[in-house]
């Protein structure tokens, strides 16, 4: 059977379209632990998808899969939305792959849904129980130490925190806890000194406007 024509598609909805041209090094560590296929690695450029209905992330995955030379991170196919990341050391390859979906799906970047911000704050000199619970809870990124600040981010769509993870990062000295990027909300926690959590915060929080000012 071939595939359906851009004309013959199903309707299908862009919810997040994340494109990062260089991975930071722990927000690369922390999807490899949750990898299911390729292990991204840090500089990697990389693209993150999601879309609704979920299944149609299978047709875009093989789209971009056959398109250029770039690795599938992971798909994660749940009942309403469909996710997926490719990624590669190439710019170049992440960008043509993506171009090719966004042809099929006939459609831009700029046509993704808007990203509403669900809550955020910054919660200085976290007590050590509520510490331990948050590390206990979160086991793919590094720890919360007592006596650290952090700051929590929700956004809607779930994907696009993996944007503000990794500008948070680039823009200050920060600790990893927590990129959760799929489901209804996506979920960042960050934890360090004060003042560069009120750093990463702001940047996470301008990453997340500059995602906005760019959609339709």
């Amino acid at each position: 059977m071939q595939p359906r024509s851009p004309t013959d598609a199903p309707k299908v909805e862009l919810r997040t379209y994340v494109y990062i041209d260089s991975l930071q090094p722990q927000l690369a560590s922390y999807m490899a632990t949750a990898s299911q296929g390729f292990l991204p690695k840090p500089s990697d450029s990389c693209l993150w998808l999601e879309v609704s209905p979920g299944m149609a992330i299978h047709r875009l995955t093989d789209i971009a899969l056959k398109a250029a030379p770039v690795h599938l991170g992971g798909q994660i196919v749940e009942r309403a939305f469909g996710s997926m990341a490719i990624h590669s050391r190439d710019q170049a390859s992440v960008q043509e792959s993506a171009d090719i979906v966004l042809r099929w799906l006939n459609t831009t970047a700029a046509s993704r849904q808007k990203v509403r911000v669900a809550w955020h704050e910054i919660i200085r000199g976290i007590n050590p129980d509520h510490a331990v619970l948050i590390n206990r809870q979160n086991r793919k990124g590094s720890m919360v130490l007592p006596g650290q600040s952090i700051f929590i981010l929700e956004t809607e769509p779930a994907g696009n925190i993996i944007f503000a993870a990794n500008e948070a990062e680039k823009a200050s000295h920060i600790t990893l806890v927590e990129a959760h990027a799929v489901g209804a909300f996506g979920r960042l926690t960050l934890a360090g000194r004060e003042a560069d959590i009120e750093t990463a915060a702001a940047a996470a929080i301008g990453a997340i406007e500059r995602l906005n000012a760019q959609a339709d």
